[in-house]
This record gives structure tokens, C-alpha cells and sequence, in this order.
């Protein structure tokens, strides 16, 4: 549900000043998200994910001042909605491993959307839930890989100027809440049956591909 985070913080701050309020708060929920699932991510796809990822944030650095994040919400929000309401439909499909091209691509597309605004989630779900992972196994590769994109990104955030006094400010009253509320999910995703994640996950995917369109939009 993380994911909702940006299109709703997007309703009240413009692109740029949102997405350099946002990566501290992040960045503190990853460091108690990893102490939560030490141990229970799945180094298999991390190791093909994260090198894609970071020639993401490279790309995602590179063109964030002139890159139409317009244009960027409809097309990430067109693509997650899509890949959601298909997984809603086919929820007996049997788990398979997408291809490493295909691992490349998406890892690389969610670093780039998490650096510009950080959406890097539909991506990296697109490519984790044919997988069929284990409810818990899932939770924590997702934690982990964040985390260190997140990590990444920070270099290039303090170079572009967009960790402000006042937003750090921001983000260290909010930190403590931000902090709760993970812990609470983390319980949450502890109840949840494995029969009743995925078609969860799906039908937040789809949520968050309405809000990125709408967003797009107006």
C-alpha cells in the first residue's frame, strides 16, 4: 500500500518538491523494513534486479529535470492498471520465472520511475508476481531491493538540490508515524492468508494504476 504514498502526496506539492520530501521518510521506513525480514529476501532476484535497477537511477538522474512526468504517470499508470486487472482475472495461473531480459528491463524501469517518482513498485511487482513467492518472501525481497534503491538515490537527490532544509524538517515529524505504520503493515502481511495476498496485491496495483492515470490527467 506504500505505493499509494506518491500519487497521494502529489495532490498537494508539485513532482519535485514531493519526491524530495518523500525519500527520507522512505529511506527510514527501509532501514526497520530489512531489521523486520532480515534474512527471508530471495537473493536470486535481487542479484538480477538491482544492478538493473541502478543503471535506473542513473538514467532516472539524468533526465529528471526535463522528463514529462505527465506523460511518465499515464503510461506507468496505463501499464500497472493493465497488468493488475489481468491478474485479477487469471489468479489460478501457475508460478513461473519471466525471463532475465525481462528481469533487465523491469528492473531498470523501476529504478528510473523510482528516481523520478518514486514508482519503482509496479515494475518490480510485475516481474516478482508470476514468481508465486511466499507471502513472507515477498515482503522482504520487496523491502530489500527499495532499500538499497533508495540508498542509491541519495547521492543524486543532494547534487539536483532536492533535500531541503525545510523538507528534512518535514520529514523527520512524519519520520515516527511513517515508522508505526510500517511496523502495522509488517503485521498486517502476517495475517493475511497466502491464498488472499496476490488477489491484495492485485487489487491495490490497480488502485494505485487508477490514481497514477488520473493523475496524468488533471
Amino acid at each position: 500500500m506504500g505505493m499509494m504514498a506518491m500519487p497521494l502526496m502529489l495532490l498537494v506539492l508539485p513532482p519535485g518538491p514531493a519526491v524530495g520530501l518523500m525519500l527520507p521518510i522512505l529511506m527510514t521506513q527501509d532501514a526497520f523494513s530489512i531489521w523486520i525480514y532480515r534474512g527471508r529476501w530471495d537473493v536470486g532476484n535481487l542479484k538480477l534486479l538491482l544492478p538493473a535497477a541502478g543503471v535506473g537511477v542513473l538514467i532516472g538522474m539524468a533526465l529528471f529535470v526535463v522528463m514529462p512526468q505527465r506523460a511518465m504517470l499515464g503510461v506507468l499508470g496505463t501499464v500497472t492498471l493493465g497488468f493488475a486487472i489481468r491478474g485479477l482475472v487469471v489468479r489460478q495461473a501457475p508460478a513461473r520465472v519471466p525471463h532475465r531480459a525481462v528481469g533487465w528491463v523491469l528492473g531498470t524501469l523501476s529504478g528510473f520511475t523510482s528516481t523520478v517518482l518514486h514508482q519503482g513498485g509496479p515494475p518490480f511487482q510485475i516481474y516478482l508476481i508470476p514468481q508465486r513467492l511466499p507471502r513472507d518472501v515477498f515482503a522482504a525481497t520487496t523491502a530489500a531491493f527499495f532499500a538499497i534503491v533508495n540508498f542509491a538515490k541519495l547521492p543524486g537527490f543532494i547534487a539536483l538540490g532536492q533535500m531541503t532544509r525545510e523538507g528534512l524538517i518535514v520529514a523527520a515529524i512524519a519520520a515516527p508515524f511513517a515508522l508505526l505504520m510500517t511496523w502495522v503493515g509488517s503485521r498486517v502481511v502476517m495475517k493475511i492468508s497466502p491464498a488472499h495476498f496476490y488477489p491484495l496485491i492485485n487489487l491495490i496495483l490497480a488502485s494505485v494504476g487508477i490514481k497514477l492515470i488520473t493523475d496524468a490527467l488533471w
